[in-house]
């Protein structure tokens, strides 16, 4: 498959002289499930900002669907590539829970039983169906969170870029943003996440992108990423490989990535 993503040679400079991205280069293939991962400050969310507009390169060049976005209008790249933000109160502004997630699809033209079917099956997902007629600030800051990650549901984008999407989350609620993710994934949609849970990222997707001072330092799959041969250049982002994977490398089982990998491993070696 073509790519979905192409990023070269991207740098930002915010208006503050802060140079937030230093040369980033980044190919994603359509369908592929991406975690970006590195510590706070390392240009993680400038980068996926950039890739629906909200963010313009001060150097490089983006590509979305083999074209480059510098002209495109942010509302014309919403029907492409959906963005749930880390804090969800900086997205959700409706007074009902179904009327937020009705807007961005509404505002892509959908409209009738599609729009319906769109805000149902969102909120299904989210397991906020029983919330539809709420108020969002009468949900707690986890069912915002949600929330926020069903009004990008509902829009039904090729490409959706969850950040933090676990934040906030108990062990439920983590499993069901893990079920979203591998089901957008299974729809052959492609998925960019941005997070600090690592165990999550193990578990949930196929490749991992490490950052550092506004440069991609490490990109491969989860077993590599995670080996213990790599731990110096995660230890230079301030991140320690999940303790599966710390587990593993010490009894022998190399760098398994997963606890249920690992666990599975044990119980073979008696």
């Amino acid at each position: 498959m073509g790519p979905a993503i192409e990023v070269t040679g991207l740098v930002h400079v915010y208006p503050d002289g802060t140079h937030a991205l230093a040369g980033a280069d980044l190919r994603v293939v359509a369908g592929e499930s991406v975690a970006i991962v590195g510590q706070n400050g390392s240009g993680k969310t400038t980068l996926v900002r950039h890739l629906n507009g909200l963010l313009r390169p001060t150097e490089g060049v983006v590509r979305v669907d083999g074209r480059d976005i510098a002209g495109e209008r942010v509302a014309r790249l919403a029907a492409v590539v959906g963005l749930a933000f880390q804090d969800p109160d900086r997205q959700i502004f409706a007074g009902r829970v179904s009327a937020e997630v009705a807007f961005g699809p509404r505002n892509l033209g959908v409209r009738g039983g599609g729009l319906d079917d769109a805000v149902a099956d969102a909120l299904a997902a989210v397991g906020l169906a029983d919330a539809a007629d709420a108020n969002p600030y009468d949900l707690g800051w986890a069912r915002r969170k949600l929330l926020a990650i069903a009004s990008v549901l509902a829009m039904r984008t090729p490409i959706v870029i969850l950040d933090e999407p676990t934040t906030g989350q108990d062990l439920r609620g983590a499993r069901r943003v893990q079920d979203i993710v591998r089901g957008l994934a299974a729809e052959g949609r492609t998925v960019v996440t941005i997070s600090h849970d690592l165990r999550f990222v193990a578990e949930t997707f196929g490749r991992v992108v490490v950052m550092r001072e506004g440069r991609i330092v490490m990109d491969g799959e989860p077993a590599d990423v995670f080996a213990e041969g790599a731990w110096p250049v995660l230890a230079s982002t301030y991140l320690e490989p999940p303790l599966a994977a710390r587990v593993g490398a010490h009894v022998g089982l190399g760098s398994t990535p997963t606890e249920s990998t690992l666990l599975a491993a044990l119980a073979v070696r008696g």
